[in-house]
Order: structure tokens, then C-alpha cells, then sequence
């Protein structure tokens, strides 16, 4: 049986149609119809689609970095009002994907030092001896206020001579200042 399986039938050829064939005829003249001529439509849709998924995803991302500076959302425009090419509207594709990637990046890299930051945090409150003088603020771990950890001495000089470290949390913002009413004569 395994001897009948590995000799050769002989099988006449399959004739391969060529290529042209598969491209439609050009239609006759004067019939320059929307079937003949290539259709955008779909295509410029489902560019719009991505390109409002890209901006959806892009001002997620601005929400969540609320108190970061320094990060820019802005996409430039294609230079006034008009309606984009399907190049066009793949540049803006394009060009919001590398947006998104390069905010995720930054994104990344501020969570990574607020991360240190933390870390700092707990270490000066666990040992606050050995990180003498130091000093982190709210902003430093991605917090709106102005709250922050310093390691001082205890009791100023003395504190300092006999090594009595401790962490001081600000309150917070000062008060604002502003004019005294002016006193009863």
C-alpha cells in the first residue's frame, strides 16, 4: 500500500487564466459612472473613524495627566478649512499615532520619577536621619497643592548637634495676604 502512494499519477496540466482577466473592462465611452470610477467614500470614512478614535484616545490621555505641565496635546492642522484628501487624511492619521505614542512615552517617564518620589517619601519618614535636608514636594509626586515632606532637625541647632532628625509635612498653601481693614480710632 505505502509503495502505490509514492508513485507518480500523471495529471494533465490546469491551464492558469493570466491576470488580465481579473481587471474589469474599461466601461464605453461616455458611461463615466460612479461604478467605474474609484470610490473614496468608504475609505475616507473609515479614516475619519480612526482619526476620531485617535483624538478620543488622545484627550483621555490629556485627562489623565491633569496636574502635569509640559505635555503637549495640541495637533497642527492641514492649513485652513477644506476637505482632506485620503493622503491628507492619512497624514492627520499619521500624525495624531505618533502624537498619542510620544504623550504615552512622557506619560510613562512622569510616572516613573513620581513612582521615586514616592519611594523617597517613605524612606525619609521611615529613616528621616539619613536623608538630612531633603525636601519633596506634592508636584513631585503628580499631586495638585503645595504640600511637601522636609527632613529638618527636631529642635534647630541642638536637634542637629545631637542628631534628632524628623520629616515636617507642610500644611499646604499659605493664606493669601491681602489689605487690613483699617482700625477703629
Amino acid at each position: 500500500m505505502p509503495e502505490e502512494l509514492l508513485e507518480r499519477i500523471e495529471v494533465p496540466e490546469v491551464p492558469i487564466a493570466p491576470q488580465e482577466d481579473l481587471v474589469p473592462p474599461a466601461p464605453p465611452e461616455g458611461l463615466d459612472t460612479i461604478l467605474y470610477d474609484y470610490d473614496e467614500r468608504e475609505a475616507r470614512a473609515d479614516l475619519r473613524r480612526q482619526i476620531a478614535v485617535m483624538e478620543m484616545a488622545l484627550a483621555r490621555l490629556f485627562g489623565s495627566a491633569f496636574p502635569r505641565k509640559n505635555i503637549d496635546f495640541s495637533v497642527p492642522g492641514m492649513g485652513g478649512p477644506r476637505m482632506l484628501s485620503v493622503d491628507d487624511l492619512e497624514k492627520v492619521r499619521d500624525g495624531l499615532a505618533a502624537r498619542i505614542q510620544e504623550v504615552r512615552v512622557h506619560l510613562h517617564d512622569y510616572a516613573v520619577v513620581e513612582e521615586s518620589n514616592r519611594e523617597l517619601i517613605e524612606e525619609m519618614l521611615a529613616d528621616p536621619a539619613s536623608h538630612k535636608w531633603e525636601r519633596v514636594f506634592n508636584e513631585d509626586i503628580g499631586e495638585p497643592g503645595c504640600k511637601h515632606w522636609h527632613v529638618k532637625p527636631k529642635w534647630g541647632v541642638i536637634g542637629m548637634l545631637m542628631s534628632w532628625w524628623r520629616v515636617k509635612i507642610s500644611s499646604g498653601c499659605p493664606l493669601a495676604e491681602g489689605l487690613r481693614p483699617p482700625e477703629p480710632d
